[in-house]
């Protein structure tokens, strides 16, 4: 990594800046500028979040905000309304009046004088699925953006529905990230003697955003709002997409690659979700500040880069791997394809009965699938965030409780790049059930690497805007479809398909508990697989990784030390409790003497076999201390299951110098539909 400090331009700073809005809320911004802008007036670039720019994101955006504004650009970090320094009340994710407003924000920074009336808008996760959605708005004045780690797709691709069935492990989780988020006040030093009524407006709003996300378990409008893929001609300025392996969001790519009739460039990288830039595992990072300057250089000021002339997919082709739950760098190579779909990649079809062996199989060709409930607890974490635990360990544990199919010994290399699809032929002994499949990397030794997985909720096998439940014992055809993958795997080793009926904690079980049965001998599972050819035929390459220098945090009080990831088995009562603790900064000491500290835990646990004694919860406690001024919060979710609802619980408690300031209770039942 590479700190850079010589920029061509001088850079000045307006710390807090406030944009109005047509209904007169104002949104807090800070705007870094070429000192000479006001002589010679730059395009600007937005990043639009949530996450409070004056504390959260704080260290990130110092190292990327000041570097553009370096490289002649107005670089501008605002927080959405009702969050950070901003007025208002926040609703929802992605709500219509958070598009309207990003708008807004990008006309008024078109008529700044210090800009040319060019804007580009950039972000990761959030920040990229919003900077898709205001694109789709068609803003006259947005020319490009780059959106990385996000989704065209809200149901298909989010924390929320996974192949249709309901996430158990991020739908409350970052539904508690959220409520501990909407919480949190302004700083009195930017917004003055309002804070506290600011913050009293915000807390007397909140809505706990499980209790909307679960009240919509098909693909409905709900989910189609903010979905770019409705219609992706809504799209016409450029596009460079970016996405990680080691993320789930990393399909966009390919989608916005085949569907877009803008300008777009994909690419993919080893990465967990982080800027590419960011060192954490896995790696190797790449000059991505360096590559998004050729973008902008290119769509917001005509400076001819060659960056159209590139691949327009550049991808991390992945080399096997033993099992581990990070990498610090993974091998591999970079590879360059025009366009997707590729002519350079095939197909290979494995039926599950003459082309793969399976033990679970009778002389019908019939395997039946019926996995215990804590299956999936080595499934690891849904967006893995570059900590030391995030990604699956070895999966020999989830093979055994799970159906598995292989093939012999692959006698050559097999080059999977792109997506797996698996065709079933299943019937159910329930009118509810899940299947969740799972594609590994088996060593000589035994040894299984997860490469990808894919799930369907056999009431979507129709469309994920329909619930149809199935007829016990009768037949019908499915089809999952895998996160897309890349991965070399070698002569000598074996491809693993396991099939479950169960997922813990990624996937909340439905209701009653069942098997299915699978009909193998009319069961196919497709692998996209590169030609070997097309590996090294075009040349990829970037400069090293650079930023800003960073902000300059001291770490605040130490916590006790725990695991980030710990799974309790509990043989006399067969309960299972799987521990996390995200990691997402800790305690720190900001430059401007902010004290922030921030503690959160996540618990899901399941017992005695029992699909409705699964439970899961989300527990934060965050400080924010500055001189006299000091407040708390802590929240505390919880949602469990009857046959027939989702019951949830979410508690919040404020303070202000440790006197109770707010305190409210959520309880909530929502049938389940089909979930």
């Amino acid at each position: 990594m590479k700190i850079r400090t010589d920029f061509p331009h001088s850079v000045t700073v307006m710390e807090h800046v406030l944009i109005p809005m047509s209904d007169g809320v104002k949104l807090a911004a800070t705007i870094w500028l070429p000192e000479d802008s006001a002589s010679r007036p730059v395009p600007a670039l937005l990043e639009y979040l949530p996450y409070r720019r004056g504390d959260w994101t704080a260290p990130r955006d110092a190292q990327r905000h000041p570097w553009y504004a370096g490289h002649g650009y107005a670089s501008v970090r605002v927080d959405i309304r009702g969050c950070g320094d901003s007025e208002g009340v926040m609703l929802d994710e992605y709500h219509p009046q958070e598009q309207a407003d990003g708008v807004e924000v990008i006309e008024w920074l078109a008529a700044q004088p210090w800009c040319t009336g060019k804007v580009g808008m950039f972000g990761i996760s959030w920040g990229g699925f919003n900077a898709l959605q205001i694109a789709a708005e068609q803003p006259e004045a947005l020319k490009a953006i780059v959106t990385v780690c996000s989704t065209d797709d809200r149901y298909a691709d989010d924390v929320h529905y996974f192949g249709g069935a309901m996430l158990g492990i991020d739908m409350t989780s970052w539904a508690g990230t959220m409520l501990a988020f909407q919480c949190r006040p302004p700083a009195p030093w930017r917004v003055g003697d309002a804070w506290e009524t600011m913050w009293k407006e915000r807390l007397e709003a909140l809505q706990p955003f499980s209790e909307i996300w679960m009240d919509h378990q098909e693909r409905d409008d709900y989910w189609r709002h903010g979905s770019v893929c409705e219609d992706y001609s809504k799209i016409t300025a450029a596009v460079l997409a970016v996405g990680g392996w080691a993320d789930p969001y990393r399909n966009t790519v390919f989608r916005l690659l085949e569907h877009l009739d803008a300008p777009v460039q994909g690419l993919i990288g080893p990465w967990s979700h982080q800027y590419p830039d960011i060192e954490r595992t896995p790696g190797p990072t790449i000059g991505f500040l360096q590559e998004t300057l050729r973008w902008w250089d290119y769509w917001l000021k005509g400076i001819e880069t060659d960056v159209m002339a590139e691949p327009s997919l550049r991808a991390y082709h992945q080399d096997s791997v033993r099992p581990a739950t990070h990498y610090p760098e993974r091998a591999g190579t970079w590879v360059g394809l025009d366009g997707w779909p590729s002519a350079d990649v095939g197909q290979r079809r494995f039926n599950l009965a003459s082309d793969l062996r399976s033990l679970a199989t009778d002389a019908a060709g019939m395997a039946v699938v019926d996995t215990p409930q804590h299956n999936g607890v080595d499934a690891a974490r849904w967006f893995p965030f570059g900590n030391l635990s995030d990604l699956p360990p070895d999966q020999r544990a989830e093979d055994g409780r799970s159906v598995a199919f292989e093939t012999p010994v692959l006698e050559d290399d097999i080059n999977l790049f792109g997506y797996a699809r698996l065709r079933l032929r299943v019937n159910s002994s329930t009118p509810r059930a899940n299947v969740i499949a799972r594609l590994c990397d088996v060593g000589p030794d035994g040894s299984s690497t997860l490469i990808t997985r894919g799930a369907i909720n056999l009431a979507r096998r129709n469309g994920m805007d329909k619930a149809e439940e199935l007829i016990p014992g009768q037949f019908v055809e499915a089809e999952i479809e895998f996160t897309s993958m890349s991965w070399q795997v070698p002569a000598g080793h074996r491809l693993r398909l396991a099939l479950a009926t169960t997922y813990w904690p990624w996937i909340w079980p439905h209701g009653e508990q069942g098997f299915v049965t699978v009909d193998a001998g009319q069961s196919v599972l497709t692998l996209d697989d590169l030609d070997p050819a097309a590996i090294g035929k075009r040349d990829v390459a970037f400069e090293e990784a650079e930023q800003a220098p960073g902000l300059d945090i001291r770490p605040g009080a130490v916590l006790a030390a725990r695991p980030e990831r710990e799974v309790r088995y509990e043989p006399q009562s067969e309960s299972w409790t799987l521990t996390v603790d995200p990691n997402y900064g800790g305690n720190r000491i900001y430059p401007d003497g902010l004290s922030f500290g921030e503690e959160a835990l996540e618990r899901y646990s399941i017992s005695g076999n029992d699909p409705l004694t699964a439970r899961a919860e989300s527990m934060w406690n965050v400080s924010l201390q500055r001189e006299d001024w000091g407040v708390r919060i802590e929240t505390h979710a919880t949602v469990t299951a009857s046959k027939d609802h989702y019951v949830l619980h979410n508690e919040v408690k404020t303070f202000k110098d440790e006197q109770l300031f707010f305190e409210k209770t959520f309880e909530k039942r929502i049938s389940r539909t089909s979930a």
